[in-house]
């Protein structure tokens, strides 16, 4: 995989101030965005493992998540109600077969 562009340095204070800013910024989001994926995943991994009660406790958790992160706007709100959609679909799912 290509590496990233090296940026030039900014030559005015505020210039330097923001690429400080921006490089912290984006640590923060890649790690909320990775919070978001690990969540939905681990609800997907106990629906497939078949555990109810263990799906529709993580699903509680991961509402609280998914709605914390898209309040942030790290992803759009209506991505966050999509996901929460499927994913109670499938514990729903789960649900009604046992």
């Amino acid at each position: 995989m290509a590496s990233k562009p090296v940026k030039k340095n900014p030559r005015l204070a505020s210039g330097r101030k923001r690429a400080r800013q921006n490089v912290k910024l984006n640590a923060a989001n890649t790690s909320l965005r990775s919070k978001y994926r690990t969540a939905i995943k681990n609800v997907e991994k106990a629906v497939a493992a078949g555990d109810k009660t263990k799906a529709t406790e993580l699903f509680a958790k991961a509402q609280s998540v998914l709605d914390t992160i898209a309040d942030k706007g790290i992803f759009h709100k209506n991505k966050a109600a999509r996901d929460k959609s499927r994913i109670a679909a499938k514990v729903k799912a789960l649900a009604l077969a046992a």
